[in-house]
């Protein structure tokens, strides 16, 4: 199952998301709980912001990462020095594990962007342990992400092809208030709660914000590969003008808000 998360190169992807991911991470730990001895695994790990962090939170006996993009994989390999991490390329609804092999699942900014993603949550309750927990985190693109829906907003009033984007882009899967809960019901999970995690994300200017999604990275770099030379030049004057707001280029603060959802396998 392939993701439709677009990735050309690590830095660009940490520009553009792995920085705010390293600050969502710890959140989320604390939100799905963490217990020394434990064996984790981290579903669709990037460039390691939950996997590193996990290895910080406790003293755990291993963690298994795992990524569909190679190009994530190479970059966790390399930064790893810890033993216990062990990272390997793997599809989130095909996981190469057995059943009960894991006291937590967790999947952090992830299930937004795998196609299928009900098997995925289905995969990660069959790899956790009875009583064990599955856990996941996505963005609130409709609702809880402003810098992301002014790009959206901005391309969305230039064209068809933008309007497109947005409407891909602002329904992407487990995304709307309660959705989540309601697929790891479904999967019969107990105990399920809900809660919505923040964090800031802070540009130094509109070169900061703009440059990653401007060379392809993510999928608003996707759509910008599609676009000609002029069409690119007025998205671009489009969306500088809507960063700006009226006022020289310079930082810009923006709240970015996530679901996140757990459960305990029976």
């Amino acid at each position: 199952m392939t993701s439709t998360f677009t990735i050309h190169d690590a830095g660009g992807y940490e520009q553009l998301m792995g920085r705010w991911s390293q600050k969502l991470a710890p959140l989320f730990i604390d939100f799905t709980g963490l217990s020394d001895g434990e064996r984790i695994l981290d579903v669709g790990c990037g460039t390691g912001s939950l996997t590193f962090a996990l290895a910080a939170a406790a003293d755990l006996s291993e963690i298994a990462a795992i990524d569909y993009s190679p190009v994530f994989v190479d970059e966790t390999v390399r930064r790893n020095t810890d033993p216990r991490i062990k990272v390997r390329q793997a599809d989130a609804c095909a996981l190469p594990f057995d059943d009960g092999a894991f006291d937590r699942a967790l999947a952090l900014l992830v299930l937004h962007f795998v196609p299928g993603a009900e098997k995925a949550i289905a995969e990660m309750c069959r790899v956790v342990r009875p009583g064990g927990v599955v856990a996941a985190a996505v963005w609130d693109h409709l609702g809880g992400m402003p810098a992301m829906r002014m790009m959206v907003d901005t391309v969305a009033a230039l064209s068809d092809s933008g309007r497109q984007l947005r409407a891909r882009y602002c329904f992407q899967p487990m995304m709307q208030p309660g959705e989540m809960r309601r697929s790891f019901l479904d999967h019969n999970l107990a105990d399920v709660s809900e809660t919505e995690l923040m964090v800031r994300m802070d540009y130094r200017n509109f070169n900061d914000f703009w440059a990653p999604i401007a060379a392809g990275e993510g999928p608003l770099g996707k759509f910008m590969e599609t676009l000609d030379a002029s069409e690119r030049a007025r998205t671009d004057a489009a969306v500088r003008d809507a960063y700006e707001a009226g006022r020289p280029d310079g930082p810009r603060s923006f709240v970015n808000v996530a679901w996140a959802c757990r459960g305990v396998v029976p």
